[in-house]
């Protein structure tokens, strides 16, 4: 009984649901940024290189994802759309648990470049960060809708055109955070990498 109360009230009030959540959210992370919050470890280089692949693959599958959720609900192929979209929404939690994890524990890295490739880098990086933090209110309130009503439900709701909004600047965000990745770690920062593996490989033998 409670439990149902609880979803009535979500369903009635997925604005207010979702500032509450989204504010949580910011909190978090802008707490984590400002180093406010000690609940981190201090991580050793190898540790940010191994959270910097597992980011980067928790990226791609929720990019792939994403990519599925809009090709099935554009063939009518519901159920589908919403395990896709959900699938997405849980490695975005677990992407950012890695996340604040690296950068709370001091995992802060630097581009080995210089002229036009680090401008660029840097442009895309900022998009980056910019979609992240603006796609957080509309992925939640996308999600709180599709998760609060019924198939038939939705159409009346702004589930559709918020939820276009936060494929959009979700998908750009995961692919520029790709694209990043791979100038930051195996372009650019391969000798760094590869040093960092070194005691990895001693201690094995």
């Amino acid at each position: 009984m409670a439990t149902s109360t609880a979803k009535r009230r979500v369903k009635n009030n997925p604005r207010a649901v979702t500032a509450v959540l989204s504010v949580l959210g910011y909190v978090l992370v802008l707490g984590t940024f400002a180093g406010v919050l000690p609940i981190y470890p201090e991580l050793e280089r190898a540790t940010v290189d191994l959270l910097s692949h597992a980011i980067a693959v928790v990226n791609t599958l929720a990019l792939t994802t994403i990519v599925l959720g809009v090709r099935w609900i554009r063939r009518g192929e519901v159920r589908k759309h919403r395990t896709a979209m959900l699938a997405a929404f849980t490695l975005i939690l677990l992407f950012l648990v890695l996340y604040l994890t690296k950068l709370g524990g001091g995992g802060e890295k630097h581009i080995a470049a210089s002229g036009a490739v680090y401008y660029a880098y840097i442009v895309m990086l900022a998009i980056h960060i910019v979609l992240s933090a603006v796609s957080v209110p509309v992925v939640v309130h996308a999600v709180v809708l599709g998760l609060t009503h019924t198939p038939s439900e939705l159409r009346d709701t702004a589930h559709a055109r918020v939820g276009r909004i936060a494929v959009a600047a979700w998908g750009l965000s995961l692919a520029l955070g790709i694209v990043t990745y791979v100038l930051l770690n195996h372009v650019y920062g391969v000798e760094q990498y590869v040093m960092s593996l070194a005691p990895l490989v001693v201690g094995r033998r």
